[in-house]
C-alpha cells in the first residue's frame, strides 16, 4: 500500500492510498480518515460507497464528515466506484463502465476480468484496512449515495451480522426496476434476471435477507427520484419484512453533495450510537 497524500484535519489524519488489487487486476485508490486516538486503540469504521461517475475524492472533498467522525472516534473509508486504467474496458455514457461498477462481480465479457467490485469491497479492501489501520472490525457500519447506496444496502443484506449499522443517501433501491440498473446488471451479468437478484436490495429482502434497522434520507427535489431511485419500493419491502426503517423525504434537497453534506453528520451520529462498545 502506498500513501498518496495526507493532511491534518479536525484532529485527525485524512489520507489517500493506492494499492495493487488482486480482485480487479488494477491499482485501486481509496481514502481513509483516522481521528486522533490513544496508542493501541481500535476504532469503529464506517464505509462510504460513492455513486455514478465518482471516485474516492467526491466525498473526501465535499462530504463534510471529518468533524463528526473526530467527535465520535470513527474511521471513515471511501473507496473508488470501479477499476480504472489502461486496459480496463469502458463504455460511452456515465452510467456504465468506468465510474459505474455498481458493486457487482461481472460475469460477462469484456467486463469479467476487472469489474469485480463486490469482491473488492466485501473481501479485499476490508482485509487491507484491517491490517493497515486501527480499526475494530467487530464494529462496522456502511453507508453510500445513489449507486453507492445500492452497494451499501446489498452488501449489508448479503453479509448478515457484519455491519452493526446501515444507512443510505438517495439509494438506487431496486436496480431490476430502473433504467440505470437494467443497463448495468444486464451488461455486467447477462440476460438471466435471476442472477440480478443478489444485487437488488428489494429482491434480497423479498428472498429473506434482513437488517436490524435502517436510515435513509431522500431529497424530494431529486431529479432521479421517480425514474431511477424508486424509494417507495424499499419502504414497501421493509414494511412487508418487518425491518425497522426510518426513510425520510427532505423537502427541497436534490441529488448533489449539498444534500449529502447536509445530513452526513446526523448519519454518522446514528452510526456511532450503534457502534459503541
Amino acid at each position: 500500500m502506498e500513501q498518496v497524500s495526507a493532511w491534518r484535519s479536525h484532529g485527525g489524519t485524512q489520507g489517500v492510498y493506492r494499492h495493487a488489487s488482486a480482485a480487479t487486476g488494477t491499482d485501486m485508490t481509496f481514502s481513509v480518515f483516522v481521528p486522533d486516538h490513544a496508542p493501541g486503540a481500535k476504532l469503529p469504521v464506517v464505509w462510504y460507497l460513492s455513486g455514478l461517475t465518482c471516485t474516492h475524492a467526491n466525498v473526501t472533498e465535499k462530504g463534510e464528515f471529518r468533524a463528526a467522525c473526530a467527535e465520535a472516534g470513527i474511521v471513515f473509508v471511501a473507496p473508488d466506484t470501479s477499476p480504472r486504467g489502461e486496459g480496463v474496458p469502458d463504455a460511452e455514457g456515465y452510467d456504465f463502465g468506468q465510474g459505474a461498477g455498481f458493486y457487482v462481480d461481472a460475469t460477462e465479457e469484456p467486463w469479467a476480468q476487472h469489474f469485480r467490485m463486490r469482491s473488492y469491497i466485501e473481501d479485499e479492501l476490508p482485509a487491507l484496512v484491517a491490517a493497515e489501520f486501527p480499526v475494530d472490525m467487530a464494529r462496522q457500519g456502511i453507508t453510500g449515495h445513489s449507486m453507492g447506496g445500492h452497494g451499501a444496502l446489498t452488501i449489508a443484506l448479503r453479509n448478515p451480522g457484519r455491519f452493526r449499522s446501515v444507512s443510505a443517501f438517495a439509494p438506487i433501491v431496486s436496480p431490476m426496476a430502473c433504467p440505470w440498473g437494467e443497463k448495468a446488471l444486464g451488461g455486467y451479468l447477462g440476460a438471466d434476471r435471476a442472477a440480478w437478484r443478489a444485487y437488488d436490495a428489494c429482491a434480497l429482502i423479498e428472498d429473506g435477507a434482513r437488517l436490524p434497522d435502517l436510515l435513509v434520507d431522500q431529497g424530494e427535489a431529486d431529479q432521479f427520484l421517480t425514474g431511477e431511485l424508486r424509494t417507495e419500493l424499499l419502504a414497501s419491502a421493509c414494511a412487508a419484512a418487518g425491518i425497522p426503517a426510518t426513510i425520510r423525504y427532505q423537502s427541497g434537497y436534490d441529488h448533489s453533495y449539498y444534500f449529502i453534506s447536509s445530513f452526513m453528520a446526523e448519519h454518522l451520529r446514528w452510526h456511532a450510537a450503534r457502534l459503541e462498545d
